[in-house]
């Protein structure tokens, strides 16, 4: 969850347009073509169908609501596009992030349970009560039941809703105190895009 990947802010304006990108130095061919092909009609972008489509071509299934969440944690907005520069952003973090959920997939069920997210989310730097963790499971175990464990996509969207709410609280915590105030209307921008996305 390497903040690096990042292609926020230069990339977009905030009338909710998205500047042309292109593909960084050295990307992988593979990112390109993927890219192009999800790139139906040549615009230089792709939107949460075409990513959609591009991720499964590319041996990731991910829910539509998990496609639109990346797609606002790569562009820090709510317009449904992406253009080069952030899909192999995107698409290079999801190697890692793979390579993370697996590493705490233990019994290779293709699931991690409460105990394994708990030490996914203190390698990624979280530190979190058994209360939210708690509240973690149980919103995206998609199954619900005794099981308590949940898969890939939904470990993607468990991590980038607490990577981008902890973003947005720390942007209030200017005494870095884990104290911030503020406005009902801030605090409902904050936390709606990981709700509706």
């Amino acid at each position: 969850m390497d903040g690096a990947h990042y292609g926020h802010a230069p990339f977009a304006n905030p009338f909710g347009g998205l500047i042309p990108s292109t593909f960084p130095p050295g990307t992988d061919p593979n990112v390109v073509a993927c890219f192009q092909l999800a790139d139906i009609d040549g615009s230089g972008f792709i939107d949460d169908v075409e990513l959609h489509k591009a991720l499964s071509s590319c041996d990731q299934n991910f829910s539509s609501r998990t496609v639109r969440l990346l797609m606002y944690h790569f562009t820090n907005s709510n317009v449904r596009k992406i253009g080069p520069r952030e899909f192999t952003s995107l698409f290079y973090s999801l190697q890692e992030w793979r390579a993370k959920f697996e590493s705490f997939d233990q019994d290779r069920s293709g699931k991690i349970d409460a105990t394994e997210l708990r030490e996914a989310m203190r390698s990624l730097g979280y530190r979190l009560s058994p209360v939210v963790m708690d509240l973690l499971i149980s919103k995206f175990d998609k199954y619900g039941g005794t099981s308590r464990a949940i898969e890939y996509d939904n470990f993607i969207e468990c991590c980038l809703t607490v990577k981008g709410l902890t973003e947005k609280f720390k942007e209030k915590d200017i005494a870095l105190c884990g104290s911030a105030t503020f406005t009902y209307e801030a605090f409902m921008l904050t936390v709606l895009p990981f709700l509706i996305a």
